[in-house]
């Protein structure tokens, strides 16, 4: 590490993209800063590699990026300038049905509706509105608690949003296929869906898709952290890699540290710096369920049966809504499921850089119980084949891996749990405990800005960005 002579004004540990947002937004004033990473690359959930073959580069947690365009935060940088490129596939998502069929979403609401038949005015009544509101909703909904500057649309917003996923979809539409659509956007809540505010994620997810699209940066999602460290690196920040935090007393002097890390590291790291209510208010924190997850190196593209499958980024594979709530109510009660509700992306078709000519990767994982090292293999690669037949004969190679491994890979990710905790309504915009600011802690000179921090889990930033206007608080 730096020697312990200089004094920064901030140091953040951990080089996700809420740390390098925390780091960027302090630098910005003008402070010194420097970013202490445990991995020899820098990112967090946003790394790419070869993992099984040459030449097949793949992400090996976020892939695709709606809150990286909708974020307030991230639309505030100058990415563009530091090498990032966002590629647009057709559709943003396909979710397929056994009878050969899909619904797809895409930019346009109306052409959304068309793949949805007869629900096909229902979901342009819901979606259209809150696609149109996006703007005005992202500051209230990637944030802590606070008045909005837009209670109209927040309230349009909210009065579905309070509601199960299960139960929305079933009274607004009448038939499988939307009902479908709609559970399996929701699904990326990790909650059961038959419970609240699950429909929130649903709407969330398809406001983005209208919006602003669901997009895959070109390279991988290793371009993201990339363009934020370059930016941060010509604000004078530093970034060191290779260095685990033991304990917070080894750090470099510093006014103030922000931990880009989950409550169980924070008191790993800091415990005997903070108050015995706040440890005990952390000891409480609830992770949600893991992931098991698979990366292909193919052959060629995945053989998809329902037309509008091959133009998305995104496909959710479960078939209809009671399977996706049984999948999900599976993993959230501690039992392992035959038919998961997966969720795949297809980055090489849209973006030649991620494998050799004429091949691809795919990107799958589902949801399981916290800490479970069952291996899923099977299960993934089965609900795949049955939407695209003939798709086994194409795998060259793959890899896995284990909530564990996904937990050794990331230590944020604790039990597999790629959320920063479970996002219920407890611990959705007070986590990791209630406190008028949830990014304080008891000692004044320590701050959380992970995804244990409102708004949660996602590649948006905004966790960190908020902690370090906090920081900022005490640095004047």
């Amino acid at each position: 590490m730096p020697g312990k002579t200089r004094l920064y004004d901030a140091i953040v540990v951990g080089s996700g993209p809420n740390g390098l947002a925390a780091a960027i937004t302090i630098a910005r004033t003008g402070r010194s800063i420097l970013v202490i990473e445990a991995r020899d690359t820098i990112g967090g959930g946003t790394r790419t590699a070869e993992l099984n073959l040459p030449g097949f580069r793949h992400d090996i947690c976020s892939a695709v990026h709606p809150l990286g365009l909708g974020s307030p935060f991230f639309q505030s940088l100058p990415l563009a300038q530091f090498g990032l490129e966002w590629i647009f596939p057709p559709a943003a998502l396909a979710h397929p049905l056994d009878d050969g069929t899909a619904a797809v979403l895409y930019r346009s609401v109306e052409e959304t509706a068309r793949t949805l038949g007869p629900d096909g005015a229902a979901y342009t009544r819901l979606l259209g509105p809150l696609a149109a509101d996006w703007s005005k909703l992202a500051p209230a909904l990637l944030g802590p608690l606070s008045i909005p500057r837009h209670p109209l649309a927040l309230a349009r917003f909210s009065m579905h949003a309070w509601r199960s996923a299960q139960g929305l979809a079933r009274s607004r539409f009448k038939h499988a296929t939307a009902r479908a659509f709609f559970g399996g956007m929701s699904a990326h809540s990790i909650l059961p869906l038959e419970k609240s505010p699950s429909a929130a994620f649903g709407l969330v997810l398809a406001s983005l898709g209208h919006a602003v699209g669901w997009p895959i940066p070109r390279g991988g999602s290793q371009q993201i952290a990339e363009a934020l460290a370059a930016y941060l690196r010509s604000l004078g920040g530093e970034i060191i890699t290779g260095q685990t935090v033991e304990s917070v007393d080894d750090l470099p002097p510093a006014r103030t540290v922000l931990l880009d890390i989950t409550p169980r590291q924070v008191l790993k790291v800091a415990r005997h710096h903070l108050s015995t209510g706040y440890q005990r208010g952390l000891e409480r924190f609830r992770y949600g369920p893991g992931i098991f997850k698979i990366d292909y190196a193919l052959s060629g593209p995945v053989p998809w049966a329902a037309p509008g499958c091959a133009e998305a980024g995104t496909l959710h594979l479960c078939g209809t809504l009671e399977e996706v709530v049984e999948a999900e109510r599976a993993a959230t009660q501690g039992r392992l499921t035959e038919k998961p509700f997966v969720l795949v992306t297809q980055p090489s078709r849209f973006d030649p850089t991620r494998a050799p000519a004429g091949q691809h990767t795919l990107w799958a994982y589902c949801h399981v119980p916290n800490g479970s090292t069952h291996d899923m293999s099977e299960a993934i690669t089965a609900q795949i084949e049955r939407f695209a037949p003939g798709f086994r004969q194409l795998i060259l190679a793959r890899s896995t891996m284990n909530t564990a491994e996904v937990e050794r890979y990331n230590p944020n990710y604790i039990g597999g749990d790629i959320n920063g905790g479970t996002q219920d309504w407890f611990q959705l915009f007070t986590r990791p405990m209630p406190r008028i600011s949830p990014y304080s802690t008891s000692n004044p000179k320590l701050f959380i800005c992970s995804s244990s921090t409102p708004p949660g889990g996602g590649v948006h930033g905004m966790c960190g960005f908020f902690a370090a206007k906090e920081a900022l608080k005490k640095l004047k």
